[in-house]
């Protein structure tokens, strides 16, 4: 079992910056290192949909084309922690954010922060 907590999320205005970030736990031997993590959101009124992963190696991967050249995903091995880095934001980037690790068949979910881009 993982745990993941999102934080970082609140109402920004457009064209501004916000991090998210995400601290994993779980049980006595966990390896942060050996999840594939990864940022979804979901609009209201849509489905969720992946904004972009971070590969055990580091590399960003599925990025989604809404939001590319606006954000970069890191991850911090030594703190169990993935950021989120918005740029630009648009007010159609409103939506919870979800956290998501990922190792073989197993999937964890975060409980989601909200990030509300408006004047």
């Amino acid at each position: 079992q993982v745990h993941l907590v999102e934080s970082g999320g609140g109402l920004v205005q457009p064209g501004g910056s916000l991090t998210l970030s995400c601290e994993a736990s779980g049980a006595s031997g966990f390896d942060f290192s050996s999840y594939v993590m990864s940022w979804y959101r979901r609009s209201p009124g849509k489905e969720r949909e992946m904004v972009v992963s971070i590969s055990t190696a580091g590399y960003s991967t599925d990025i989604s084309d809404s939001v590319k050249d606006r954000v970069a995903i890191s991850r911090d091995n030594a703190k169990n922690t993935v950021y989120l880095q918005m740029n630009s934001l648009k007010p159609e980037d409103t939506a919870v954010y979800y956290c998501n690790a990922r190792r073989g068949l197993g999937r964890f979910w975060g409980q989601g922060t909200q990030v509300t881009v408006s004047s």
